[in-house]
C-alpha cells in the first residue's frame, strides 16, 4: 500500500523559510520521478517543482525559481522542498506526487502523477 506523507508546512511571515518533506513507502521510491504541486483556494493546481528518479533532471516553475529548491534522498525515501524568501502568493496546500513514467524536463512537468500525498498547508503572512 502506497503512503506519502508531507510535513513541514506552517505559518510564516513574508521573507521566511520552510522546508517541506515527503516520506514515501509502498513503492520503489528510487525508481520514481517525484514532484511538488500546490493549490490555493479558488485556483488551479500548479506544478511547483519536479525531480527525476536520479535527481539529475529537475523542473522549477518560474514563479518560484531562485527561491525554492527540490531535492531527494533515495536512501531515506524522502523528497524535500526548501522554500526561501516566501511570499504571500505562495500560500497554498502543497502536495507531493510520484510517478514512474511522467518525464521531468527542464521546461515541463506534467501533473498526471499516479500517487499523491494528503498535502501540507503553507501560509505566508504579509
Amino acid at each position: 500500500q502506497v503512503h506519502m506523507v508531507e510535513s513541514g508546512g506552517g505559518l510564516v511571515t513574508a521573507g521566511g523559510s520552510l522546508r517541506l518533506s515527503c516520506t514515501a513507502s509502498g513503492f520503489t521510491f528510487h525508481a520514481y520521478n517525484m514532484g511538488w504541486f500546490r493549490q490555493a483556494p479558488g485556483k488551479e493546481r500548479e506544478g511547483v517543482s519536479c525531480i527525476n528518479w536520479s535527481g539529475r533532471s529537475t523542473y522549477i516553475a518560474d514563479s518560484v525559481r531562485g527561491r525554492f529548491t527540490i531535492s531527494r534522498d533515495n536512501a531515506k525515501n524522502t523528497l524535500y522542498l526548501q522554500m526561501n524568501n516566501l511570499k504571500p502568493e505562495d500560500t497554498a496546500m502543497y502536495y507531493c506526487a510520484a510517478d514512474a513514467n511522467i518525464p521531468v524536463l527542464a521546461d515541463r512537468c506534467d501533473s498526471n502523477f499516479r500517487y499523491w500525498g494528503q498535502g501540507t498547508q503553507v501560509t505566508v503572512s504579509s
